[in-house]
């Protein structure tokens, strides 16, 4: 943590004798420019998604079940642009998540509540941070898709720098504020990526932690600890295709249980394929090894991650197409296949994600990539 602050005060130290803006690429220049007329402005922004996840398990990790839900997140707030040419940002709101067919027993709401900071590539905020502002998803060994339907905010901080060459980021999600009845949770992620050429490297390394809980069932100390290297090509210059990408990687994670000072060594290879054309896309995911949630038959709110990585070999093909896709919406629907040693296992989703700061841009001269998907697709 010291080294931590020490980087932040580094940056602002170095920040604070700037007075020119240094363009990172041309979409950049083009927001400064646009922004640069209004130096304080009102910021907001509506997301919005409804999901339809039904899952045709018969598994020992996982269990049939039929997700029907809608998410509605508006904030609104304050923006500030400096001298410097850096974009300060308070906002609030909230994130509104109704089950469909449900009554107000079944409403859950999640502030959104936070201050961002962006220059030159770098970005800091804290508070009730939107998931959707990193710039890539957690996978899925490590954020579970139901979870990530009910877990819409990064509780704590957020910190990113990314340019032409790559990616670095790091988060700190405080998911349990301890109390009488409430164990102390979270769990930090620090991830990244360099690209050259066609060649992608990168890693991560994720840290889970679970507090004793003093109830008549007293829960000791628990450690979640993951580190992930990987390599892979993106390949789409080379082919027709709108997207195609392939890499692998090595899992190492290492488990704890204090109350019985035993600990668990796993290992795990993972491969991962990606590609898509025109409104139709395949992803899939192969994982071998150790099973890497060894702690959750003991207590199931340390681990985020989908259980089927409980297996040794597991397979998951999605294969998916958009029936709509724009900068500001997307609508797709999704067959998932799993296999996880036993029997092969069928998941179908039908997704739709809609924000509303993609169109403004857009209105106003911006042109934006197409909308990313919960899940990445």
């Amino acid at each position: 943590m010291n080294i931590l602050v020490i980087l932040v005060f580094g940056f602002w130290g170095r920040y604070a004798k700037e007075s020119v803006e240094h363009p990172i690429d041309s979409a950049f220049v083009t927001k400064q420019t646009a922004i640069a007329a209004q130096p304080v402005a009102i910021h907001y922004d509506i997301d919005f998604s409804t999901y339809f996840d039904n899952r045709e398990y018969n598994s020992p990790y996982q269990h049939s079940q039929t997700i029907l839900n809608f998410r509605l997140s508006p904030e609104v707030g304050v923006r500030i642009t400096d001298r410097a040419g850096g974009h300060h940002v308070l906002t609030g709101g909230v994130s509104y998540t109704q089950r469909l067919g449900g009554d107000w027993r079944d409403v859950q709401f999640d502030p959104i509540a936070y201050y961002r900071f962006d220059y030159r590539g770098f970005a800091a905020a804290m508070g009730a941070i939107p998931y959707r502002q990193r710039i890539t998803p957690l996978p899925d060994w490590l954020l579970y898709d139901s979870i990530a339907y009910y877990h819409p905010n990064i509780q704590g901080a957020y910190m990113s720098y990314r340019d032409g060459r790559g990616f670095v980021e790091f988060m700190c999600d405080w998911r349990g504020a301890q109390t009488v009845e409430r164990r102390e949770m979270f769990r930090l992620v620090l991830n990244g990526q360099l690209q050259y050429r066609w060649l992608q490297v990168g890693g991560l390394a994720h840290l889970n932690h679970k507090a004793s809980f003093a109830s008549p069932n007293h829960e000791f100390v628990m450690d979640d600890i993951h580190l992930h290297a990987f390599a892979g090509a993106d390949l789409t210059q080379y082919t027709p295709l709108d997207s195609l990408s392939i890499r692998a990687g090595y899992i190492f994670g290492w488990q704890r249980d204090r109350e019985v000072n035993e600990s668990f060594h796993n290992h795990g290879l993972i491969i991962e394929l990606y590609a898509n054309w025109w409104f139709l896309g395949v992803k899939n995911t192969f994982y071998y090894g150790d099973n890497l949630q060894p702690l959750r038959p003991r207590n199931a709110f340390l681990c985020m991650g989908d259980p089927f990585y409980q297996s040794r070999i597991y397979n998951r093909t999605d294969i998916f197409a958009y029936l709509y896709r724009s900068s500001f919406v997307n609508f797709y629907f999704s067959w998932n296949m799993h296999y996880d040693g036993y029997r092969l296992q069928h998941q179908q989703q039908m997704i739709v994600h809609f924000q509303l700061e993609p169109l403004l841009a857009e209105l106003a001269g911006r042109k934006r990539p197409n909308l990313r998907g919960l899940f990445d697709k």
